[in-house]
């Protein structure tokens, strides 16, 4: 039998209780790699503009998402109610798929840039790469959780 709405597995947590549930306590390390991975492409050479912008894009835009997604928790706006609990695996369902492609073309970039740029430039986008790749696991973890949480909601 399925567990119903009000079971403990199936709510989303408020106040600081999204800091000690899980995959809600993920939001911390997906901010803290999705900001490294803007910060390492805003301060590196963009030799190729149309690749690291999409990048940016996407790390600025799950930043911003994931910084509301995690205010509005503390503040408890969900209220409890189970359209929330589509809403956070449909978010992280597309901030998966959208850091999957930012790695991807992250990586062609730094490819790409390997011989005849500054070592230094160099250096930082492979970190932008394997962040990328990091901040990519840890939306797909929390996706699957989340849908986990969704379909048993």
């Amino acid at each position: 039998m399925a567990p119903t709405a009000s079971s403990g597995g199936s709510t989303l947590p408020s106040g600081f209780a999204v800091f000690i549930t899980f995959p809600d306590l993920l939001f911390i390390l997906e901010f803290v790699f999705g900001g490294l991975v803007w910060i390492l492409i805003a301060s590196s050479l963009v030799p190729l503009p149309l690749l690291q912008g999409w990048v940016m894009f996407v790390s600025v835009f799950c930043f911003v998402g994931t910084t509301v997604l995690l205010f509005l928790y503390l503040i408890g706006a969900h209220g409890g109610e189970t359209s929330w609990v589509s809403l956070d695996a449909v978010y992280h369902s597309i901030a998966a798929l959208l850091y999957l492609s930012a790695a991807v073309l992250e990586a062609l970039a730094t490819i790409l840039m390997q011989n005849g740029f500054i070592y230094e430039h160099y250096h930082e986008n492979i970190a932008a790469s394997v962040f990328s790749y990091a901040a990519t696991l840890l939306y797909v973890v929390h996706a699957v959780f989340s849908l986990i949480r969704w379909k048993s909601s």
